[in-house]
This record gives C-alpha cells, structure tokens and sequence, in this order.
C-alpha cells in the first residue's frame, strides 16, 4: 500500500470518528457495508462507536434486523380458524343467529340470559376432557361430572350426566329436587312436566346454554345458531370426550329451556 493510500484511510477513519452520524445516516450502515479491501484492519486502539458496525462485518446490524423483521412477519401469520371458537368466558362466547323467518322460540338468541350463558361457559371450559382409557365412560373429571346426579354410576353413559353437571355449577340443577338427572329420558321427562320442554319443528329456535335432545339417547348444550339454522353445541360423551359439534337443524328431537 502506498503512504498516499495510508493517509487517506487514516482520514476516512478520523472523519468518521469525528462525525458518526455521517455512516449511520448511509446504506452502507443499514445494509452492512461493502467488505473492507483484504488486509485492512481498525488501528489498534480505536474503537467503533455504539450504534456502528464496521462495514463488511458478518451479522451486522442491518443484515440482523432484516432477518429479525422477516421472521416476526412469518410468525404472526393467522392460524387456520377453528369451525367456530368458543371462549370460557361468557363475553366470548359463540353468538347465534337466527334463521330465516320468525322464531317461535328464542327470539332472545344471541344476548341469552345470565344462566344459560353461565352454563354454557362452564360446558366449554371442559372441551377436551376426554375418557381415560377410551372407550371406558371413565375419567377423573367424569367422576367429577357424576358428583352432580343422585345414584350416578361409574362405567355409564355420561352425557346427561355432564349437563346435569354444567346445569349446577350454574345455579341451575336438573330434576324436581335438584338432584341431577342420569339418563336423557329422565331430562326431557322433567323438562316436560316442568313447562321447559319445546319439540323441535319449523320456527323453533334455542338458545345459548339450553339443552338440545337426541330422542332418548344423547343430550348436548347449544353454543349458538348458524345463519344457515345449524346448530352448534358442546357435548359430553361425543367421541369419548366433551366436544364441540355442529348439529343439522333438524338433527334434535327437541330443546330443553334452561333460562
């Protein structure tokens, strides 16, 4: 290298020095730089000032914020929506709408009372709970969900057991003396001899937190109505676990009115 070129570069690095705002304003800052000429290195002594990377350098400030910012905008990519989300808070929870025409039943759908919401929300905070072994009708909380029937046993079917459940950690139990009610006959039984009991049929309408009857053999609670009149649910003892579903509207033999 020649004296003349020496100089210079020592120049260039004085008036850096001096001035840094000079390179952070550049490209050459933001980028990374063009790569010092091989063999050229900082003069022993001198250090590069907070906020500057020496041109050239790998990993450089530039190079890393760029790569930073690409992943955080990958990362924030939106998953896939569930069918339809349901929080475990009432204020979340799935909003029906009603279906074409007039209902005869529901017309309050959507806003729902204090206890129908009340038990919905407990229903869907144990969405996953699932049978231990499957198959077994058997869990640690389905022992917990039988604690809510009168002469519930271990081993049974437990659908109506879990909404006897959820009725009575809502303040609202099941059966004339609100001993909880182990079979769906027994529920639409009681839901018709104490005026809560509404068949299924053109018009009718649920509402949040209500229980939705499957003849004599299953029983779930309606999370909300679709605007194509669906119904979706959480149910205990679907698929040896409490799930959500979406049931066709004319699927259910009748609603049982819980507010």
């Amino acid at each position: 290298m020649s004296i003349d070129n020496a100089l210079q570069r020592v120049s260039t690095i004085t008036q850096v020095l001096s001035n840094p705002s000079a390179l952070v304003g550049s490209s050459a800052a933001l980028t990374g730089g063009t790569a010092a000429p091989a063999g050229v290195t900082t003069p022993v002594g001198i250090t590069t000032p907070v906020g500057i990377t020496t041109p050239g350098a790998t990993g450089s400030t530039g190079s890393a914020f760029a790569a930073a910012l690409q992943n955080a905008v990958a990362s924030a990519s939106p998953s896939a929506a569930a069918a339809y989300p349901l929080s475990n808070t009432s204020s979340g929870l799935a909003s029906g709408v009603a279906g074409a025409g007039a209902p005869t039943y529901g017309s309050g759908l959507g806003v729902g009372s204090g206890v129908g919401n009340q038990i919905l929300s407990i229903a869907a905070s144990q969405i996953g709970q699932a049978e231990q072994p499957p198959g077994s009708n058997n869990s640690p909380a389905i022992a917990q969900y039988r604690t809510a029937t009168a002469g519930a046993a271990a081993g049974e079917p437990w659908c109506a057991y879990f909404a006897s459940w959820a009725a009575r950690q809502a303040g609202e139990p099941l059966g004339d003396q609100g001993q909880g009610l182990g079979s769906v006959s027994a529920i639409w039984s009681w839901a018709q001899s104490s005026g809560r009991a509404v068949p299924n049929g053109p018009g009718v309408t649920p509402k949040p937190g209500d229980l939705i009857v499957f003849g004599g053999e299953h029983v779930g609670i309606v999370a909300g109505v679709l605007p194509d009149g669906r119904i979706q649910t959480v149910e205990g003892n679907y698929q040896d676990k409490v799930s959500q579903n979406v049931r066709g509207a004319s699927e259910a033999s009748g609603y049982v009115s819980m507010s």
